[in-house]
């Protein structure tokens, strides 16, 4: 009984970590039709700047529960900062290229932050481990815990509402919509279709930023955390369905639950199930598991 209490809770900070880390790529691609290869990249420019900042925090002696409010700023700060520079710098030259032109375009964007944050932070491990050893351990049916990952569950949960929220219940969201529906119409209708993407662009960046912040105290952040991330952010996707936040959900919470089952039950075949999933899922949805269908003109 315990093993799969284990599974479970171990499955869902998991998928909470992968929610996330994918959410914001999955936004992209559903308004804007980017395959954004640059969101790892993104993401551990999160973690570096959230490492150094609550570094420099606590060096200062400040109060230690505001640590998490600096977690914060140093996303919005980083996703804020690089969102616009590569939107408004490069993506906005190439519009209306195909899509494979536009991979090709991100995954140069992704060398070249990969390089300039070797530049920046160098190549020694940056720790940020104050955080998370703040909120203690708790037991679970005799399991212990971190609190930190009930956190993680917890702030995933509050960015899936938000983003949910913002594209169903207010006048930027349905403007997203609109831009996802039809661009062409939206454009003839008075909707500025350069600035959703804008807007986009950077909050789809924020989040890759804040899913790195959040994970920096967790981890050893190093060179090349954001190749990782990319390959499972798009494996999640890709089963969820491109362009779908409930389906990055599901697929992240599918992923999760998968590779804590392995983890426990057959450990061997932990690298190998994520890829498998994805597969499986291919083979007979080849859209994806909640991919929303395309429109056609006729």
């Amino acid at each position: 009984m315990l093993t799969y209490v284990a599974i479970v809770l171990d499955g869902l900070v998991y998928a909470s970590w992968l929610f996330m880390v994918s959410v914001g790529l999955t936004l992209i691609y559903g308004v804007m039709k980017i395959l954004n290869i640059a969101h790892g990249s993104l993401y551990a420019i999160g973690a570096y700047t959230a490492a150094s900042l609550v570094g420099a925090y606590f060096s200062a002696g400040y109060v230690p529960v505001l640590s998490f409010a600096v977690l914060v700023g140093a996303a919005l700060a980083a996703g804020l900062v690089c969102g616009l520079v590569i939107e408004r710098g490069v993506l906005r030259f190439m519009y209306g290229q195909d899509e494979v032109l536009m991979i090709l375009v991100t995954y140069a964007i992704f060398l070249i932050l990969e390089d300039l944050i070797k530049v920046f932070w160098g190549v020694s491990p940056y720790f940020a481990f104050q955080p998370y050893g703040m909120l203690g351990n708790f037991d679970v049916m005799g399991l212990p815990y971190a609190g930190y990952d009930f956190l993680l569950m917890g702030l995933a949960g509050l960015t899936g509402l938000g983003v949910w929220w913002s594209i169903n219940r207010t006048r930027t969201g349905h403007l997203l919509t609109a831009v996802i529906h039809d661009r062409e119409m939206s454009t003839a209708m008075g909707v500025n279709v350069k600035r959703v993407y804008t807007v986009t662009f950077v909050i789809g960046a924020t989040l890759a930023a804040l899913g790195g912040a959040f994970t920096a105290p967790k981890i050893s952040v190093t060179p090349g955390i954001g190749v990782e991330v990319i390959v499972l952010a798009f494996a999640v996707v890709v089963i969820g369905g491109l362009g779908s936040i409930g389906g990055a959900m599901i697929g992240a919470l599918l992923v999760g639950i998968l590779r804590a089952a392995a983890v426990h039950l057959l450990p061997e075949v932990e690298l190998f199930v994520i890829y498998a999933v994805m597969a499986l899922v291919l083979a007979f949805r080849p859209y994806g598991l909640f991919a929303a269908p395309e429109a056609r003109k006729i």
